[in-house]
C-alpha cells in the first residue's frame, strides 16, 4: 500500500540521515495519513488523506 494522500497526491520525501560522526545513510519523511469516511458526490467513502488536507477543509467529512 503506497503511503500517497489520494487528495493531493502528497508522498514520502527522502533525504540523508546524517550522525555525528557525518555517517550518511538515507532515510526517508512519510506523509501523515489519516485513514477517514469523506464525501464523494452524495456517498460517504473510506480514503487515506494527509493530515494537512483535513485542516485546511479540503474534505468534507461523511
Amino acid at each position: 500500500m503506497a503511503r500517497v494522500c489520494e487528495l493531493c497526491g502528497k508522498g514520502p520525501q527522502f533525504g540523508n540521515r546524517i550522525s555525528h560522526a557525518h555517517n550518511v545513510t538515507k532515510r526517508r519523511w512519510n506523509v501523515n495519513l489519516q485513514p477517514v469516511h469523506i464525501r464523494v458526490g452524495g456517498s460517504a467513502r473510506r480514503a487515506r488523506v494527509c493530515a494537512q488536507c483535513l485542516k485546511s477543509g479540503k474534505v468534507a467529512k461523511a
